[in-house]
């Protein structure tokens, strides 16, 4: 499983002092990039081949608050199936291990020329990618 250390930063909090909700997001998509280009899929090479990540659900459950100051890991991890969809299971934990937030996606690729979903997003990953089992392609 990939993870990425984030710092809660003072401005991403909200007025009661704590990570603002839509922040919580923003650490799950900075987390899915890293574990990208971690796996040899950095956006421009990965857009080059026309194609480009897209989330099609996404649930946060929010378990403890986090504030300003507090060390987090972000987890990534892929999950695949048969079809043109594919889940991101994550966990933003502080570094004591407490799970801050879980958050489940459902994401595709999307074809850039043809705005549809390709049929094999973990077959094209894998095929992009150096190192495919941190994307749990191995």
């Amino acid at each position: 499983m990939f993870t990425v250390r984030i710092a809660v930063r003072g401005y991403e909090l909200d007025t009661q002092g704590h990570l603002n909700q839509a922040v919580y997001l923003q650490y799950a998509e900075h987390a899915r990039w890293e574990c990208l280009r971690a796996a040899g899929i950095p956006g421009d090479k990965l857009f080059a081949t026309g194609v480009g990540p897209v989330q099609l659900e996404c649930t946060v459950r929010f378990k403890r608050e986090l504030r300003g100051g507090d060390e987090t890991e972000v987890s990534c991890e892929f999950e695949w199936g048969e079809g043109k969809t594919f889940r991101v299971l994550q966990e933003i934990r502080k570094l004591d291990g407490t799970v801050a937030a879980e958050v489940i996606g459902i994401a595709g690729l999307l074809d850039l020329r043809e705005r549809r979903l390709v049929a094999d997003p973990g077959g094209r990953l894998r095929a992009l990618a150096d190192d495919p089992a941190l994307l749990g392609l191995a």
